[in-house]
């Protein structure tokens, strides 16, 4: 096994490497200062001295948009104006956990979760004993302060009117709700929010910015309104909306300090970025790996993230098909569950948030740890489903849970988050670039996800490829700020890593 780049057994380090302004409660204390301000803002929009109508709050991935949605929540049900508020997002897993947050802080009959028939049965015990589930809007009890349903839900035909009848106005007077929280606000499209608009007077956004869109698409559809289009995400029709109070949250709490170049190529524009965790306070314990593959994982462990190149595989069936690929995955995995890895994180105190305790907390395989200690990620289809068997694998060999290690798709484990992210490069076996291979936001995420390290595997040739493609329009859907040549904007993210290339074919 040989490595290339000028040196043996190294791997070149990143062209773009960031260092932070601020780490720690310098940090944290930046996010805690805009949320106060959106604070100080829905609490003059509810007293009506504010001509503001809606709030967005753009957020990073990992930014704790989660922690600022329920503060405003709390909050907004606290105020002389707030008599009831509504919570809303995409998918059912996304509104579960809110119940679960929102109902400990407010108590259980002051939440209520408004779900269909069909989804009841899949819903968790502890989402069930955190707050009062129904299924109609008539079992809603007339007191409750906050109602949480997906977009469908409140968007179904006539919703509107029977959460009127059943719980009055609120204290608006105009509708059933004070005000409408969006959670992951850009991931739920115009035309579905529009079903939704009247629930509330007052809206409050919260999301990731650099998520994958609603849709893929490439045109406005829409025929009347340039400027509208149904299937794009709805904050972005307010971008410059003169009664839109828009802040960006600018600390990262998931990655760990090396990952931060990453993490501002995907968010260029904005005037800052900086992250919790400091140098030092994620690492990688290697146990008792031997030389060799160690080597991939002791850069890994670095922090920065990590380009390999694999040459001398055999051909791939299909640029979706790439089993020869997937089976270096399945070795380099087998290994880090051999030598008995182990994530090692710096804790920070409860009462001053980033602030380190001065201990540490280590989480290993067959733990109880909250997150995957490794996902595997990649775009196809087919190759989540050689991933899958890979796990399946794994799992039994090595007597590991899903705590230990998952595969995914991008697109499903967005909003997710794990301890070391091993991911196909979505240019893998690309011969040019297209609407799906270089979508922004689909890269975003799959880079996006890792407590503590992020490998990106891929065939040799990416470099080419992105020298070689012909220049395509860039598309504004998904990515934030200046719209970029998709080649443009993966050569700016493959800057922030640490890279080589591989040759395994003399080790077969």
């Amino acid at each position: 096994m040989t490595t290339e780049h000028g040196e043996t057994g190294h791997f070149q380090g990143p062209l773009d490497v960031a260092i932070g302004d601020k780490h720690h409660e310098d940090a944290a204390a930046l996010n805690d200062c805009v949320s106060d301000e959106a604070s100080a803002e829905l609490a003059d929009m509810l007293a009506g001295t504010s001509p503001m109508e809606r709030i967005l709050l753009k957020a990073s991935a990992g930014a704790g948009k989660s922690y600022a949605l329920k503060r405003l929540v709390v909050e907004a049900t606290q105020h002389a104006e707030g008599r009831r508020v509504a919570i809303t997002a995409f998918t059912n897993k996304q509104v579960r956990p809110l119940a679960v947050s929102v109902a400990d802080s407010l108590g259980k009959d002051a939440v209520a979760l408004l779900a269909s028939h069909e989804a009841y049965n899949a819903i968790p015990s502890e989402v069930l004993a955190a707050a009062s589930v129904v299924t109609s809007t008539s079992q809603l009890p007339t007191d409750v302060k906050v109602v949480i349903a997906t977009a469908a839900r409140f968007g179904a035909i006539g919703e509107v009117g029977r959460l009127r009848n059943h719980l009055g106005d609120a204290a608006n007077g105009v509708a059933p709700f004070d005000v409408l929280f969006v959670d992951e606000a850009w991931q739920i499209a115009h035309h579905l929010f529009d079903r939704i608009t009247k629930i509330a007077p007052l809206w409050v956004g919260v999301g990731d910015v650099g998520q994958l869109p609603p849709l893929e698409i490439g045109e406005n559809p829409w025929r009347g309104d340039p400027g509208y289009n149904p299937y794009r995400a709805w904050p972005t029709e307010y971008d410059d909306d003169p009664r839109t109070w828009s802040r960006e949250l600018p600390t990262v709490w998931r990655p760990c300090a090396g990952h931060l170049a990453l993490w501002r190529a995907f968010y260029p524009e904005w005037e800052s970025l900086d992250c919790v965790a400091a140098p030092g306070d994620r690492e990688i314990d290697l146990g008792s790996m031997d030389d060799g593959v160690a080597e991939i994982w002791r850069q890994v462990g670095t922090g920065v993230p990590t380009l390999l190149e694999v040459a001398g595989l055999p051909e791939p069936e299909a640029a979706d098909i790439d089993m020869p690929l997937m089976e270096f995955v399945e070795y380099v995995v087998d290994e880090f569950f051999t030598a008995e890895v182990s994530l090692i994180s710096a804790t920070y105190d409860i009462d001053v948030p980033g602030r380190p305790t001065g201990n540490w907390d280590r989480i290993s395989p067959r733990g109880d740890h909250q997150y995957p200690l490794i996902a595997i990620l990649a775009t196809r289809n087919q190759s989540v489903d050689d991933a899958k068997e890979i796990v399946d694998r794994l799992q039994k060999k090595h007597n590991l849970t899903d705590r230990d290690i998952v595969a995914s798709t991008v697109d499903s484990w967005q909003g997710n988050t794990n301890g070391v992210t091993i991911a196909v490069h979505p240019l893998n076996g690309a011969a040019e670039l297209d609407t799906f291979n270089s979508s922004f936001g689909r890269l975003a995420v799959a880079c996006t996800r890792a407590t503590h390290g992020l490998l990106m595997l891929a065939r040799p040739g990416l470099d080419d490829l992105l020298a070689e493609a012909p220049a395509r329009p860039g598309t504004p859907f998904g990515e934030p700020g200046t719209r970029q040549l998709p080649r443009q904007t993966h050569v700016r993210i493959l800057a922030t890593f640490a890279r080589s290339v591989i040759d395994v074919s003399d080790d077969e």
